[in-house]
């Protein structure tokens, strides 16, 4: 159990960097790692509902585009 939190943790920090980099996001590298791992559950979540997910490279890659879409509404409606 705690193996999997911390996992979900490391994959979400990898996936708010990632993210950064792809969203050419020029906030700081801890926001982008605390919103990556929001986006991770995000597309955890969404990625449950639709029904894929297995393995790391799908959850890391389901990661990624839950942390890009995180980021882009972060981006929208919260930062000025």
């Amino acid at each position: 159990m705690l193996l999997n939190i911390l996992l979900s943790i490391v994959l979400g920090a990898v996936a708010g960097f990632v993210a950064g980099k792809i969203m050419k996001d020029e906030g700081s590298l801890l926001r982008n790692i605390i919103l990556g791992v929001v986006g991770g559950v995000v597309g955890g979540f969404l990625a449950g509902i639709i029904g894929i997910g297995g393995g790391l490279v799908v959850d890391l890659l389901i990661a990624i585009a839950g942390a890009c879409l995180v980021l882009w509404l972060y981006n929208k409606f919260i930062k000025k």
